[in-house]
């Protein structure tokens, strides 16, 4: 794993690990890549993804996630432990805001994704796999899916999030995005955590200590 190219999700959960876990994460994700490239399948790097697209199509009504996630589990015994716990995040989330809102909604043809270049690190935050639906006739949701256990994602986490979409997605307005920390059930908009105007030096801060 480089941090020079990276997932605006993996930057959230080691900007905010204690040193030792961080010292520690950042070498798992190096041996994760040496079996990535030795043709292995890791606990890291695309782990959460194949979960991800069973809930895209969930959304869509092309699958069931319940179902899908025990087939994944079957194929792949480490996604034992944390695959339920994501699906049943997801299910909570998604079937509350169906009750909470029941206009009619479609998916995206595409979902927006984003290469952010940061010029004064000369590194690139990777803005992919969102969840992007349009509600009723004037209303986009672009969801960031956060997967991680640890470390929860704290309001400044968020904050640093929002402000990262609002530079990868500058077509759509903030009030659009979301954050879904995905195991917890829960999403944040500009609404719950407000952008305070300091983002920007917050996140090259964490950034280079990273």
């Amino acid at each position: 794993m480089s941090v020079h190219k990276i997932h605006l999700r993996k930057l959230l959960e080691l900007f905010f690990l204690p040193e030792n876990k961080l010292t520690t994460k950042l070498k798992t994700d190096v041996r994760g890549t040496v079996a990535k490239e030795n043709g292995e399948e890791s606990s890291g790097g695309d782990f959460y993804i194949p979960f991800w697209t069973d809930a895209k199509s969930h959304v869509a009504g092309e699958t069931d996630l319940t179902i899908q996630t025990e087939s994944r589990i079957d194929s792949n015994y480490r996604r034992k432990r944390l695959y339920p716990v994501l699906k049943n995040g997801f299910l909570r989330w998604w079937n509350h805001k169906r009750r909470w809102n029941n206009q009619p909604f479609q998916l995206f043809d595409q979902n927006p994704k984003s290469r952010h270049h940061i010029n004064e690190l000369n590194a690139t935050v990777k803005v992919e796999n969102t969840l992007a639906v349009k509600v009723g006739d004037d209303t986009n949701r672009i969801v960031y899916p956060y997967f991680s256990e640890n470390p929860t994602l704290s309001e400044e986490a968020v904050r640093l999030a929002l402000w990262m979409m609002k530079k990868a997605f500058p077509q759509y307005k903030l009030s659009d995005m979301r954050v879904l920390d995905v195991q917890r059930a829960t999403s944040y908009s500009e609404i719950d955590v407000p952008l305070q105007g300091d983002e920007e030096d917050i996140f090259l801060r964490h950034y280079n200590k990273v």
